[in-house]
């Protein structure tokens, strides 16, 4: 396992496979898996700041696609709670909340914690998916952008390999 693992992560090693490595750490981090992607976008912009908008645009594209997944899992989940005990759950405040904000509480989705969860509780609500994924992708989006954008403006400078 330990040799597969090893190989896994060597298959994914910046720089050689830098946005799709991008892509795969962002689609992860961005289910129910405690992991950031932040590290990884920064680290290839720092080896190659050329890549500096390729990069926002990949991590923000895996974010979201990871969001969506996220999503499904939280409808799947209550499809199935519904079959099983063949009534609807009770709404608690916190969901009461979102409803009410409806899909644009998606633009939440980044924040750290609470964002992912809040796909799959969208989800569970069976939020309209469309506008979801759009403000979930809005939401990604200007994180990237402003995290990234604040850790290369305090580590200036290119990385050398």
């Amino acid at each position: 396992m330990e040799a597969w693992f090893s190989a896994l992560l060597a298959a994914l090693a910046l720089p050689q496979y830098g946005l799709s490595t991008v892509f795969v750490v962002a689609l992860v981090s961005a289910t129910l898996l405690p992991m950031g992607s932040e590290p990884a976008v920064f680290g290839l912009i720092k080896l190659d700041p050329t890549l500096f908008w390729p990069a926002i645009l990949v991590a923000t594209a895996g974010n979201t696609v990871g969001g969506a997944i996220t999503w499904w899992m939280g409808y799947g989940s209550e499809v199935a709670y519904e079959h099983a005990t063949h009534r609807r759950p009770s709404e608690a405040r916190p969901l009461q909340w979102l409803r009410r904000f409806g899909a644009k509480a998606c633009l939440l989705s980044w924040l750290p914690i609470v964002g992912d969860p809040l796909c799959a509780v969208a989800g569970w609500l069976k939020l309209p998916f469309w506008p979801c994924l759009f403000y979930m992708a809005v939401g990604k989006f200007l994180r990237y952008l402003v995290m990234t954008g604040a850790l290369v403006w305090a580590f200036p400078g290119k990385l050398s390999y």
